[in-house]
Protein backbone atom coordinates (compact mmCIF):
# COMPACT_ATOMS: atom_id res chain seq x y z
CA UNK A 1 0.00 0.00 0.00
CA UNK A 2 1.12 3.68 -1.00
CA UNK A 3 2.12 5.57 1.43
CA UNK A 4 -0.74 8.16 0.08
CA UNK A 5 -3.20 5.65 0.90
CA UNK A 6 -2.01 5.17 4.42
CA UNK A 7 -1.69 9.56 5.09
CA UNK A 8 -5.49 9.22 3.38
CA UNK A 9 -6.69 5.95 5.38
CA UNK A 10 -9.55 6.66 8.25
CA UNK A 11 -8.22 7.25 11.56
CA UNK A 12 -10.09 4.70 14.12
CA UNK A 13 -11.08 6.06 17.50
CA UNK A 14 -10.79 3.56 20.18
CA UNK A 15 -15.10 4.61 21.25
CA UNK A 16 -18.01 2.98 20.94
CA UNK A 17 -20.84 4.17 18.31
CA UNK A 18 -24.32 3.67 17.73
CA UNK A 19 -23.35 2.40 14.05
CA UNK A 20 -20.52 0.09 15.28
CA UNK A 21 -22.67 -1.23 17.98
CA UNK A 22 -25.72 -1.59 15.18
CA UNK A 23 -23.38 -3.46 12.99
CA UNK A 24 -22.08 -6.08 15.43
CA UNK A 25 -25.71 -6.76 17.19
CA UNK A 26 -26.63 -7.56 13.98
CA UNK A 27 -23.79 -10.17 13.00
CA UNK A 28 -24.31 -12.08 16.40
CA UNK A 29 -27.73 -12.50 16.12
CA UNK A 30 -27.56 -13.76 13.03
CA UNK A 31 -25.35 -15.72 14.27
CA UNK A 32 -27.08 -16.81 17.38
CA UNK A 33 -29.79 -17.79 15.00
CA UNK A 34 -27.50 -19.84 12.80
CA UNK A 35 -27.95 -22.89 14.26
CA UNK A 36 -31.45 -23.04 12.98
CA UNK A 37 -30.68 -22.50 9.45
CA UNK A 38 -28.01 -25.75 9.96
CA UNK A 39 -30.99 -27.56 11.15
CA UNK A 40 -32.64 -27.25 8.00
CA UNK A 41 -29.65 -28.96 6.12
CA UNK A 42 -29.06 -31.53 8.63
CA UNK A 43 -30.48 -34.27 6.18
CA UNK A 44 -27.32 -33.32 4.15
CA UNK A 45 -23.70 -34.45 4.64
CA UNK A 46 -21.64 -31.32 6.69
CA UNK A 47 -18.31 -31.63 3.64
CA UNK A 48 -21.23 -30.87 1.48
CA UNK A 49 -22.40 -28.43 3.26
CA UNK A 50 -19.21 -26.50 4.11
CA UNK A 51 -18.33 -27.03 0.34
CA UNK A 52 -21.43 -25.07 -0.88
CA UNK A 53 -20.60 -22.40 2.27
CA UNK A 54 -17.15 -21.86 0.72
CA UNK A 55 -18.07 -21.54 -2.68
CA UNK A 56 -21.15 -19.18 -2.42
CA UNK A 57 -19.62 -17.13 -0.28
CA UNK A 58 -16.79 -16.21 -2.75
CA UNK A 59 -18.69 -13.98 -5.00
CA UNK A 60 -20.68 -12.19 -2.02
CA UNK A 61 -17.20 -11.63 -0.32
CA UNK A 62 -15.39 -10.40 -4.16
CA UNK A 63 -18.44 -8.21 -4.52
CA UNK A 64 -18.06 -6.34 -1.58
CA UNK A 65 -13.95 -5.75 -2.54
CA UNK A 66 -15.13 -4.49 -5.48
CA UNK A 67 -17.62 -1.95 -3.54
CA UNK A 68 -14.99 -0.88 -1.70
CA UNK A 69 -12.24 -0.61 -4.46
CA UNK A 70 -10.25 -2.99 -2.46
CA UNK A 71 -9.07 -5.64 -4.98
CA UNK A 72 -5.54 -4.30 -5.53
CA UNK A 73 -5.40 -5.75 -1.69
CA UNK A 74 -5.69 -9.57 -2.99
CA UNK A 75 -3.34 -8.67 -5.97
CA UNK A 76 -0.31 -7.74 -3.50
CA UNK A 77 -1.30 -11.14 -1.22
CA UNK A 78 -1.13 -13.42 -4.22
CA UNK A 79 2.49 -12.24 -5.04
CA UNK A 80 3.70 -12.69 -1.19
CA UNK A 81 4.66 -16.66 -0.55
CA UNK A 82 4.38 -15.98 2.83
CA UNK A 83 0.79 -14.26 2.97
CA UNK A 84 -0.46 -16.81 1.01
CA UNK A 85 0.71 -19.52 3.07
CA UNK A 86 -0.75 -17.93 6.35
CA UNK A 87 -3.80 -17.37 4.98
CA UNK A 88 -3.74 -21.31 3.74
CA UNK A 89 -3.19 -22.21 7.53
CA UNK A 90 -6.18 -20.10 8.82
CA UNK A 91 -8.35 -21.02 5.53
CA UNK A 92 -7.65 -24.72 7.07
CA UNK A 93 -8.59 -23.95 10.91
CA UNK A 94 -11.87 -22.40 10.33
CA UNK A 95 -12.63 -25.12 7.66
CA UNK A 96 -12.37 -27.32 10.76
CA UNK A 97 -14.24 -25.02 12.79
CA UNK A 98 -17.31 -24.92 10.57
CA UNK A 99 -17.33 -28.36 9.91
CA UNK A 100 -17.70 -29.38 13.25
CA UNK A 101 -20.21 -26.69 13.92
CA UNK A 102 -22.17 -28.18 10.94
CA UNK A 103 -22.21 -31.47 12.46
CA UNK A 104 -22.63 -30.47 15.86
CA UNK A 105 -26.08 -29.07 15.05
CA UNK A 106 -27.35 -31.44 12.70
CA UNK A 107 -26.34 -34.64 15.39
CA UNK A 108 -28.04 -32.76 18.52
CA UNK A 109 -25.00 -31.16 20.37
CA UNK A 110 -26.00 -27.91 19.78
CA UNK A 111 -25.39 -27.43 23.67
CA UNK A 112 -21.66 -28.81 23.15
CA UNK A 113 -21.62 -25.87 20.33
CA UNK A 114 -22.82 -23.09 22.81
CA UNK A 115 -20.58 -24.45 25.48
CA UNK A 116 -17.22 -23.96 22.91
CA UNK A 117 -18.10 -20.74 21.74
CA UNK A 118 -18.48 -19.48 25.85
CA UNK A 119 -15.00 -21.18 26.55
CA UNK A 120 -13.09 -19.34 23.54
CA UNK A 121 -12.78 -15.86 25.46
CA UNK A 122 -10.98 -17.78 28.17
CA UNK A 123 -9.39 -19.96 25.77
CA UNK A 124 -7.55 -16.78 23.55
CA UNK A 125 -6.45 -15.65 27.31
CA UNK A 126 -4.72 -19.12 27.82
CA UNK A 127 -3.04 -18.90 24.24
CA UNK A 128 -2.11 -14.91 24.92
CA UNK A 129 -0.39 -16.44 27.69
CA UNK A 130 1.67 -19.13 26.68
CA UNK A 131 2.11 -18.19 22.89
CA UNK A 132 2.20 -14.32 23.02
CA UNK A 133 3.85 -14.30 26.80
CA UNK A 134 1.38 -11.83 28.16
CA UNK A 135 1.33 -11.98 31.69
CA UNK A 136 -1.76 -13.16 33.12
CA UNK A 137 -3.47 -11.36 36.41
CA UNK A 138 -4.96 -13.61 39.68
CA UNK A 139 -8.41 -13.34 38.53
CA UNK A 140 -7.84 -14.11 34.39
CA UNK A 141 -6.12 -17.68 35.98
CA UNK A 142 -9.39 -18.20 37.74
CA UNK A 143 -11.48 -17.53 35.24
CA UNK A 144 -9.43 -20.23 32.60
CA UNK A 145 -9.21 -22.41 36.06
CA UNK A 146 -13.07 -22.25 36.50
CA UNK A 147 -13.22 -23.09 32.74
CA UNK A 148 -11.09 -26.13 33.00
CA UNK A 149 -12.95 -27.44 35.56
CA UNK A 150 -15.68 -27.79 34.01
CA UNK A 151 -13.96 -28.98 30.78
CA UNK A 152 -12.96 -32.22 33.48
CA UNK A 153 -16.77 -31.86 34.89
CA UNK A 154 -17.78 -32.83 31.63
CA UNK A 155 -14.84 -35.33 30.96
CA UNK A 156 -15.58 -37.14 33.99
CA UNK A 157 -19.83 -37.71 33.47
CA UNK A 158 -18.84 -38.50 29.34
CA UNK A 159 -16.13 -41.07 29.98
CA UNK A 160 -14.33 -39.34 27.38
CA UNK A 161 -12.56 -35.69 26.50
CA UNK A 162 -15.66 -33.02 25.51
CA UNK A 163 -14.15 -32.97 21.83
CA UNK A 164 -16.83 -31.08 20.02
CA UNK A 165 -16.43 -27.91 22.41
CA UNK A 166 -13.27 -28.83 22.42
CA UNK A 167 -11.93 -28.89 18.52
CA UNK A 168 -14.85 -25.37 17.97
CA UNK A 169 -12.65 -23.58 20.98
CA UNK A 170 -9.40 -24.43 19.99
CA UNK A 171 -10.09 -24.03 15.65
CA UNK A 172 -11.91 -20.74 16.38
CA UNK A 173 -8.79 -19.68 19.35
CA UNK A 174 -5.92 -20.68 16.96
CA UNK A 175 -7.42 -19.01 14.02
CA UNK A 176 -7.85 -15.42 15.58
CA UNK A 177 -4.37 -15.74 16.58
CA UNK A 178 -2.95 -16.75 13.40
CA UNK A 179 -5.60 -14.44 11.38
CA UNK A 180 -3.76 -11.38 13.65
CA UNK A 181 -0.57 -12.08 11.47
CA UNK A 182 -2.05 -11.76 8.27
CA UNK A 183 -1.67 -8.10 7.35
CA UNK A 184 -4.70 -7.76 5.11
CA UNK A 185 -7.78 -5.86 6.42
CA UNK A 186 -10.96 -8.72 7.26
CA UNK A 187 -12.96 -8.39 4.13
CA UNK A 188 -10.21 -9.14 2.08
CA UNK A 189 -8.87 -11.52 4.51
CA UNK A 190 -11.71 -13.36 4.21
CA UNK A 191 -12.00 -13.02 0.76
CA UNK A 192 -8.56 -14.86 0.31
CA UNK A 193 -9.57 -17.39 2.42
CA UNK A 194 -12.53 -18.50 0.67
CA UNK A 195 -10.97 -17.95 -2.25
CA UNK A 196 -7.75 -20.33 -1.31
CA UNK A 197 -10.49 -22.83 -0.43
CA UNK A 198 -12.86 -22.56 -3.17
CA UNK A 199 -10.62 -24.88 -5.51
CA UNK A 200 -11.35 -28.15 -3.77
CA UNK A 201 -14.90 -26.99 -2.75
CA UNK A 202 -15.98 -26.59 -6.27
CA UNK A 203 -13.92 -30.12 -6.88
CA UNK A 204 -15.66 -31.75 -4.53
CA UNK A 205 -19.47 -30.37 -5.18
CA UNK A 206 -18.52 -31.94 -9.20
CA UNK A 207 -17.58 -35.09 -7.70
CA UNK A 208 -20.82 -35.19 -6.04
CA UNK A 209 -23.45 -34.43 -8.49
CA UNK A 210 -21.60 -36.19 -11.36
CA UNK A 211 -19.12 -38.84 -10.16
CA UNK A 212 -21.07 -40.28 -6.77
CA UNK A 213 -24.57 -39.11 -7.78
CA UNK A 214 -25.01 -38.20 -4.01
CA UNK A 215 -25.16 -34.32 -4.27
CA UNK A 216 -27.88 -32.39 -2.98
CA UNK A 217 -27.58 -29.43 -5.61
CA UNK A 218 -29.91 -29.46 -8.62
CA UNK A 219 -30.91 -32.81 -7.75
CA UNK A 220 -33.27 -33.63 -4.47
CA UNK A 221 -35.47 -30.38 -5.26
CA UNK A 222 -35.53 -26.57 -5.48
CA UNK A 223 -35.77 -26.40 -1.25
CA UNK A 224 -32.51 -27.99 -0.87
CA UNK A 225 -30.78 -26.05 -3.58
CA UNK A 226 -32.26 -22.99 -2.22
CA UNK A 227 -30.94 -23.83 0.80
CA UNK A 228 -27.14 -24.67 -0.04
CA UNK A 229 -27.02 -21.29 -1.67
CA UNK A 230 -28.06 -19.69 1.02
CA UNK A 231 -24.96 -21.18 2.65
CA UNK A 232 -23.07 -18.41 0.78
CA UNK A 233 -25.07 -15.93 2.70
CA UNK A 234 -25.51 -16.86 6.10
CA UNK A 235 -21.61 -17.53 6.14
CA UNK A 236 -20.21 -14.35 4.59
CA UNK A 237 -23.35 -11.65 5.48
CA UNK A 238 -22.69 -11.63 9.13
CA UNK A 239 -18.42 -11.93 9.13
CA UNK A 240 -18.56 -9.10 7.10
CA UNK A 241 -21.50 -6.73 9.05
CA UNK A 242 -19.20 -7.75 11.93
CA UNK A 243 -15.75 -6.59 10.51
CA UNK A 244 -17.56 -3.35 9.87
CA UNK A 245 -18.97 -2.68 13.29
CA UNK A 246 -15.80 -4.09 15.37
CA UNK A 247 -13.41 -1.28 14.04
CA UNK A 248 -16.38 1.14 15.39
CA UNK A 249 -16.43 -0.35 19.05
CA UNK A 250 -14.02 -0.57 21.71
CA UNK A 251 -12.71 -4.23 22.48
CA UNK A 252 -14.21 -4.43 25.64
CA UNK A 253 -17.65 -3.23 23.79
CA UNK A 254 -16.49 -6.66 21.54
CA UNK A 255 -15.67 -8.97 24.48
CA UNK A 256 -19.03 -8.53 26.16
CA UNK A 257 -21.36 -8.99 23.40
CA UNK A 258 -19.32 -12.12 21.74
CA UNK A 259 -21.74 -13.88 24.64
CA UNK A 260 -24.85 -12.86 22.46
CA UNK A 261 -24.71 -15.76 20.03
CA UNK A 262 -23.73 -18.74 22.54
CA UNK A 263 -26.39 -17.41 24.71
CA UNK A 264 -29.28 -17.55 21.76
CA UNK A 265 -27.40 -20.87 20.54
CA UNK A 266 -27.81 -22.29 24.27
CA UNK A 267 -31.17 -21.13 24.46
CA UNK A 268 -32.56 -22.96 21.00
CA UNK A 269 -30.74 -25.90 21.72
CA UNK A 270 -32.58 -26.25 25.41
CA UNK A 271 -36.15 -24.70 23.64
CA UNK A 272 -36.37 -25.13 20.23
CA UNK A 273 -34.25 -28.22 19.63
CA UNK A 274 -35.17 -29.77 23.51
CA UNK A 275 -31.80 -31.00 23.82
CA UNK A 276 -31.47 -32.43 27.37
CA UNK A 277 -29.14 -30.28 29.66
CA UNK A 278 -28.34 -33.37 32.41
CA UNK A 279 -26.30 -33.26 35.53
CA UNK A 280 -23.27 -32.35 33.96
CA UNK A 281 -24.09 -29.82 31.63
CA UNK A 282 -26.38 -27.92 34.57
CA UNK A 283 -22.78 -28.04 36.62
CA UNK A 284 -20.14 -26.73 33.80
CA UNK A 285 -21.97 -24.14 32.21
CA UNK A 286 -22.45 -21.93 35.66
CA UNK A 287 -18.57 -22.91 36.05
CA UNK A 288 -18.21 -21.38 32.65
CA UNK A 289 -20.06 -18.30 33.19
CA UNK A 290 -18.78 -17.31 36.48
CA UNK A 291 -15.26 -17.37 34.38
CA UNK A 292 -16.94 -15.56 32.13
CA UNK A 293 -18.11 -12.68 34.83
CA UNK A 294 -14.76 -12.93 36.67
CA UNK A 295 -13.26 -12.35 32.42
CA UNK A 296 -15.36 -9.32 31.65
CA UNK A 297 -15.14 -7.86 35.33
CA UNK A 298 -11.50 -7.56 34.74
CA UNK A 299 -11.78 -6.74 31.44
CA UNK A 300 -14.09 -3.78 32.07
CA UNK A 301 -12.18 -2.54 35.26
CA UNK A 302 -8.95 -2.23 32.93
CA UNK A 303 -11.05 -0.26 30.17
CA UNK A 304 -12.43 2.33 32.96
CA UNK A 305 -8.59 2.57 34.44
CA UNK A 306 -6.95 3.23 30.54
Amino acid sequence: MSSNASASAPIVKNEDSPRGFGFALTAYLLWGFLPIYMKAVAHISPAEVIAHRILWSLPLAGLVLIVLGRTQDIRTALRSPRMMAMAALTASLITVNWGTYVWAIGSGHSLDAALGYFINPLFSIFLGAVVLKERLRPVQIAAIALAGLAVVVLALDSGGVPWVSLTLTISWGLYALFRKTLPLGPNQGFFLEVMILSIPAFFYILYLELGSGQGHFFRTGLGDTALLLGCGVVTAVPLMIYANGAKLLRLSTIGIMQYIAPTMIFLIAIFVFREPLGTARMIAFPLIWAGLFLYSWAMLKGSRER
